[in-house]
């Protein structure tokens, strides 16, 4: 899904998808957070998954003109994630930390996400979510109560951070599998082939 454009204040909209309710979260247990870890582990499976589903000819192939490709999405989680990744060491390493929002629809319009190989974006994807991952596991509890202001959204916790992106590419894989429906769908209309 696109983001909103710079200029005004983002909407209520825009906020909620980048990082759901904007509150402060409740501090998870151990199990909880240990199966929040595994999801952000397993994301990387899960949109190659969804990706490898879509046929070669709708990869680039967009359900409106402001939604993305396949390609975009891929394209976006690599940026997405690369900027997670230093989020997340900004929480834990920085005292009071501004976590920098970015306008996610003109990344992919200014490095024209269509242009860069798909390839290299997804293993971008995979490297950044292993490295990121240890990190995870390694980080004391009292850590997981860090927080920053986000630019976007106010305070943003360590906690918050993981509950985000823990589902982010789980939302993607979902975006990409109902791209693929539409497709098929745009594909079998009368009149089409």
């Amino acid at each position: 899904m696109a983001g909103g454009g710079r200029g005004p204040r983002p909407t209520r909209a825009r906020l909620a998808f980048s990082f759901g309710e904007f509150q402060t979260s409740m501090a998870h247990s151990a199990k909880e957070r240990e199966d929040l870890i595994r999801r952000y582990e397993e994301g990387p499976d899960r949109i190659g998954a969804a990706l490898a589903k879509v046929p070669a000819e709708a990869l680039k192939w967009r359900p409106a003109p402001e939604k993305w490709s396949a390609h975009e999405v891929i394209c976006h989680c690599a940026d997405a994630e690369t900027n997670a990744a230093s989020r997340i060491r900004y929480l834990v390493c920085e005292e009071n930390p501004v976590i920098l929002g970015y306008d996610q629809a003109r990344w992919a319009k200014r490095l024209d996400y269509h242009a860069l190989p798909l390839e290299p974006a997804l293993d971008t994807v995979r490297a950044v979510r292993r490295h990121t991952a240890g990190l995870l596991r390694r980080m004391p509890s009292e850590w997981w109560s860090l927080a920053g202001r986000h630019t976007e959204s106010g305070s943003f916790s360590a906690e918050r951070w993981l509950e985000v992106y823990a589902e982010h590419l789980e939302k993607h894989a979902r975006q990409i599998e109902r791209n693929i429906e539409a497709w098929r769908a745009e594909e079998t209309k009368p009149g089409k082939g």
